[in-house]
């Protein structure tokens, strides 16, 4: 369980996040979502401790992470993976060495260790055989499947992905989200993710918070997205005449 309390967040006057709250639980995939400039990748950077919010609370099952050190967060961060937007990979590294990189530095496993977990990871995300290519060598869709073997190669409690989709086509957004799905039931992850993508809402938006100008405006499931008479987030639901069309089925 992932608790936010109140959070506060600026930068110079630009008051970014106003009093966010939310509980982010195991086993289920939360989504923040938002227009441009909304606070969404803020309160995300927020929680992994990227950027210090200047009021509130992060809580890991129960422990203030926003009150440790450097030293202090050190086990908590063991337990998160993370998938960042552009993936994140290293060119100079393969794709076994991009994957086996955050075992060297928080593991004490050893080499052959290493391999056969990365060798797990890429079979989990049907990249068999694939270890000794280059990220330049991958396609995007490729790449953000490394990205995720990456993200659980420690087996993490905590699994953040900003923005998985982006720049994918429809078809392999598809695959990307099959895979948080799965990896989030199967080792009961606390699952958050920053997206504008409708299609991964409505299709994996067990708990959706959406964000309006720094602001919490209304959390729930896909199931209720399209019954909320909140109007900025209908603007933002049913922007698009697919979305609009899809609307009147529900």
């Amino acid at each position: 369980m992932i608790e936010v309390n109140d959070i506060y967040k600026s930068f110079g006057d630009n008051e970014v996040l106003r009093g966010i709250s939310a509980n982010f639980e195991p086993g289920k995939i939360s989504l923040i979502i938002g227009g441009s400039g909304s606070g969404k990748s803020t309160l995300l950077k927020c929680m992994v401790g990227l950027h210090e919010p200047n009021k509130g609370k992060v809580l890991y099952q129960k422990q203030d992470f926003t009150r440790l050190n450097f030293e202090e967060r050190i086990p908590i961060r063991k337990e998160i993976g993370m998938l960042f937007q552009n993936s994140a990979l290293f060119d100079s590294m393969t794709v076994e060495e991009n994957i086996t990189f955050p075992l060297q530095m928080f593991s004490e496993m050893s080499n052959k260790e290493r391999i056969e977990r990365a060798n797990f990871c890429l079979e989990r995300v049907n990249l068999e055989g694939r270890n000794k290519l280059f990220p330049a060598e991958l396609s995007g869709g490729m790449k953000k499947r490394v990205g995720i073997a990456r993200a659980i190669a420690m087996t993490p409690k905590y699994l953040f992905c900003d923005e998985p989709n982006s720049g994918l086509d429809p078809r392999t957004s598809i695959v990307i989200d099959e895979l948080i799905q799965d990896i989030t039931e199967e080792y009961n992850t606390t699952t958050v993710v920053v997206t504008h993508d409708m299609n991964s809402v409505m299709g994996i938006g067990q708990y959706i918070l959406f964000l309006y100008q720094g602001e919490k405006k209304w959390e729930g499931s896909n199931k209720e997205i399209a019954h909320s008479d909140v109007e900025e987030l209908n603007d933002f639901v049913f922007a698009s005449p697919f979305m609009k069309i899809a609307k009147e089925k529900f």
